[in-house]
This record gives C-alpha cells, sequence and structure tokens, in this order.
C-alpha cells in the first residue's frame, strides 16, 4: 500500500513538473509560438491556389513558388501604384488632425452653449475634457503602435519585417511538404487518432483559410466603395487615404468598422454643412451591407461560428496579441470548431443515437415476448 502511495506521489510530482517547465518553454517560445500560428493561417489562405495550379500538372513546389511570386508580384504592384497616393494622404490627415479636433472641440462647446450646458464666459466644459493636443499625440502614437509593432510578436519595424518573412518562409515549407511533415506528427498518436486526426485536414485547412479570404475580400470591397463613396462627397482629397483606413481596419471583426469610421466622421465634421451627415449615412449602408449581405455570404457560410466565439476570439486575441491576435485568433477558432465538431459532437450525436435506437429495439422485444 505505501508502494503504491509513493509510486503515485512521484507520477503526480513528475507531472506538474512536466507541466510547469512545458508551461515555461512555451512562455520563452511565444513569438515562435505565434508566427507559426501566422503560418499556418497564411498556408490555409493560400492553399487553394496552390492545389489549383498543382492540379494543372505543375509540381507542388513549384506551385508554391508560382502562388507565393504572384503574390508577392501583386502586392508590390498595388503598393506602387496607390502605395505613395495613400501614404501622402494619411500624412496630410495626420497633419492636420489638430485641426479637425480643434473644429470638433468648438462644435461641442457651441451645442453645449445651445442646450445650456455651459454658460458664455465660463471655462467649457468640453474644454476641460478634451485635451486636443493630449487627444492628437495619443491618437498619431496608438496608430504608429498598431502599424510597426504587436504586444510579444515584434520589437519594432526590424521585428516586424524578420516575423513576416519568417512566416512566409514557414507557410511556405507547409504548403510543400504538408503530407509528409502532418504525417510524422500524426503517427505520434496512437490508433485510431492518428487516422482520425489526419482526416480532418481538409476541413480544418477550409474553415481557416475560408475565414481569411472572406474578410480579405470583404475588406477591399468596402474599402474601395467606402472611397469612391467619399470622394463623391467632396471629401476626395482623403477618400483614398480614408478607405484604405476603413479596409484595413475591417478585417477586424466587430470592432474594425467602427474604428474605420472615427477617420472620416472627424473630417467630414471639420468640412461642415450635410457632409457629416452623408458620411454617417454612408458608413451606416455599409454596416449593414456588411452585417446582412457580405459576410454572411463571403465569411459567415465558411466559418460557422457563432458570433459570441467570434467576439470574444477577437477580444482575447487582441488582449494577448495586440491588433496581431485580433486577425489570426479568429480562423484558429473557427479550426477549433471543426474538430470539435468532428471529433466529439458528432460521435456523441451518433452514439446517444445507436443508444436509443436499442431502448426501442429492446422495449419491442419485451412487447412481443
Amino acid at each position: 500500500m505505501s508502494d503504491k502511495r509513493t509510486n503515485l506521489s512521484v507520477t503526480n510530482i513528475l507531472l506538474v513538473t512536466t507541466v510547469i517547465l512545458s508551461v515555461i518553454l512555451l512562455w520563452q517560445l511565444r513569438s515562435l509560438i505565434v508566427v507559426l500560428m501566422i503560418s499556418v493561417v497564411i498556408a490555409a489562405t493560400l492553399a487553394p491556389s496552390v492545389n489549383l495550379v498543382h492540379k494543372l500538372g505543375v509540381p507542388r513546389w513549384l506551385a508554391v513558388l508560382l502562388v507565393y511570386l504572384g503574390l508577392i508580384g501583386a502586392l508590390t504592384g498595388f503598393g506602387l501604384i496607390v502605395g505613395p497616393t495613400v501614404a501622402q494622404q494619411i500624412e496630410r490627415l495626420i497633419g492636420k488632425l489638430p485641426l479637425y479636433l480643434e473644429t470638433l472641440r468648438s462644435l461641442l462647446e457651441n451645442l453645449a452653449m445651445r442646450f445650456g450646458i455651459s454658460e458664455p464666459g465660463t471655462p467649457s466644459i468640453i474644454s476641460q475634457f478634451l485635451d486636443i493636443q493630449g487627444l492628437a499625440s495619443w491618437a498619431i502614437r496608438s496608430s504608429q503602435q498598431l502599424v510597426v509593432r504587436s504586444y510579444g510578436v515584434t520589437r519594432g519595424i526590424i521585428g516586424s519585417v524578420f516575423s513576416l518573412f519568417l512566416a512566409l518562409l514557414l507557410s511556405a515549407y507547409m504548403l510543400s511538404g504538408s503530407k509528409q511533415l502532418l504525417g510524422d506528427i500524426f503517427n505520434l498518436f496512437p490508433y485510431p487518432w492518428n487516422q482520425k486526426l489526419a482526416d480532418q485536414i481538409q476541413p480544418v485547412g477550409k474553415r481557416m483559410g475560408g475565414y481569411i479570404q472572406g474578410r480579405i475580400l470583404v475588406s477591399a470591397i468596402l474599402g474601395t466603395v467606402i472611397s469612391i463613396s467619399l470622394r463623391f462627397l467632396g471629401m476626395s482629397e482623403l477618400a483614398l487615404g480614408l478607405g484604405v483606413i476603413a479596409g484595413f481596419t475591417n478585417l477586424i471583426p466587430f470592432f474594425g468598422p467602427i474604428l474605420g469610421a472615427i477617420p472620416a466622421l472627424i473630417v467630414a465634421i471639420a468640412q461642415g454643412g450635410l457632409t457629416f451627415v452623408w458620411v454617417i449615412l454612408l458608413f451606416a449602408i455599409v454596416q449593414n451591407l456588411e452585417t446582412y449581405l457580405l459576410d454572411p455570404l463571403l465569411v459567415g457560410s465558411s466559418v460557422k461560428v457563432p458570433p459570441l466565439y467570434q467576439l470574444l476570439a477577437v477580444l482575447g486575441g487582441a488582449q494577448v496579441l495586440g491588433i496581431i491576435g485580433a486577425l489570426i485568433v479568429p480562423p484558429w477558432v473557427a479550426g477549433g470548431g471543426v474538430l470539435l465538431e468532428n471529433l466529439y459532437i458528432k460521435p456523441k450525436l451518433l452514439a446517444e443515437e445507436h443508444q436509443l435506437h436499442s431502448k426501442y429495439i429492446d422495449s419491442d422485444r419485451v412487447k412481443t415476448i
């Protein structure tokens, strides 16, 4: 009895020690783990294109190379054509941001005096709570941080470039040698779990890739629509830059459209007249278009994750990994949903149905006897 207790205690101590050391190791390798997560998302997104080229008789390694060269070429061409104008407009927007905020403060002060919230000649409540310089500095600083770094993943521009290059390299390796790589991993599991996990590769990859493909397509459509609409509304000086900002932030579910609308609304307030009303109406139409048409058609049909879980994934990812987490955690939740559905929920329902069917058969036999 004492030997059994001793063995049990030693086993528990070894188990706890292994878990603690594993957690410490994972924490030390957290940056690499995030890069691996990004690599898997990129690989799942580009897998349909690679498979399409591979079906044409092109060797898989060459298909991966052609797809990556085509992607890099398309992004480079888009950057050369649109990039300079977008950079100029965003720089102009940042330079005029204090003026726009000052106009907003004056408008709010006039409204406060009109409704009797403050009196002429007295310190304005709006001025006390709306620090123009502080707010402008905070907005610029936050924007720069969102662009060049994300907590725990990169350290400045050099770290961002290196992490992106490493993620692309790893994703290319995953696409070119995925069967051998995944086969070696699944062979570590006992039968029949090795075969069950191997059968989930395609549905998990399709779910994860479908999410990113849908979000990119929706964001591109909305960014284009917003840019063109703002130009017609008399904001051509900043229309392209504001449209790119709205399209980029729209990649983040739930909160992205709101963040993307704020710069355009601030500029519209500064222009005065009915521009602000038209811009609000524009973003309301765009938001409804995304919610009731584009998202269900291009994203929701492939993700099949309840909105609450998507919201929690965005919040949790943003809390831990910043903007990168808000982008990559939702597709991982979608992929995890496939595993949960195929490996637990469906077998559980089949087992319950079989058990219920057996009870009916047994009851019928008793009645017959």
